[in-house]
């Protein structure tokens, strides 16, 4: 396949146990970009795959460059000759490790130590890879729910296509759907005991992942380039 709805650039971890583990949570390899078997959890009283719906279409990964539509004039091999320069420009980024929380409705990994250097990478990868996308559509400004968002957030909506850039970045990797609290409350244990033995300490980035999404919404990795900057 070489053409795809919209591209994206994740964090996603290089092959390994932290990365099969996470696949087999949420069923799906962007990797090989094939689903692969969730694990049977006898603690659980749901099935994995009834907790990973939404999640399982991206693979696992942390934001850094939101889904966007190529610009005008802009083909695939822009994007990626894009990130490849950005990926040289940049230094990698290394923080203590990762813990899980539940953020609004979510359970997701979050990066424990001192984000600075993350907060700093993910502005410049958003601002540098800016001119790559299209401008946002009525629909996908609908899609964000403007009504809900911050004043900050609304100017970052329409500065930068995404409302949870710059100051506003919090760098996550999902793990769930939008749970009732209880829900996520009973999981979150036993995810955490079930991550542990694979969980990267320290945690670090050290590449910038170009993702495609296909015809039917799923994410497949298409190129992984290594942060080398100073």
């Amino acid at each position: 396949m070489t053409e795809f709805r919209r591209y994206a650039i994740y964090y996603a971890p290089r092959p390994g146990d932290f990365a099969d583990a996470c696949a087999s949570w949420l069923g799906w390899d962007v990797d090989r970009a094939a689903p692969v078997p969730h694990p049977v959890l006898a603690a659980l009283a749901w099935p994995v795959a009834d907790l990973t719906r939404a999640p399982r279409k991206y693979g696992f990964h942390g934001t850094i460059r939101a889904p966007f539509r190529l610009a005008d004039g802009v083909t695939a091999g822009d994007v990626t000759r894009a990130v490849e320069d950005i990926a040289r420009a940049l230094p990698p980024v290394s923080l203590d490790g990762l813990a899980l929380h539940r953020i609004k409705g979510f359970l997701a990994l979050t990066p424990t130590g001192d984000e600075s250097e993350l907060l700093r990478l993910g502005a410049e990868v958003v601002s540098r890879s800016d001119h790559l996308r299209a401008p946002l559509t009525e629909a996908e400004i609908a899609k964000r729910q403007p009504a809900r968002l911050s004043p900050r957030q609304k100017q970052l909506l329409d500065i930068w296509g995404y409302p949870y850039v710059m100051e506003e970045f919090q760098f996550h990797l999902t793990l769930s759907d939008d749970l009732p609290e209880a829900v996520a409350d009973s999981v979150a244990p036993v995810l955490t005991d079930w991550l542990a033995p694979v969980l990267p300490r320290p945690f670090e980035v050290q590449e910038l992942c170009l993702m495609g999404e296909d015809d039917v919404g799923r994410f497949h990795l298409l190129s992984r380039h290594a942060l080398t900057g100073g």
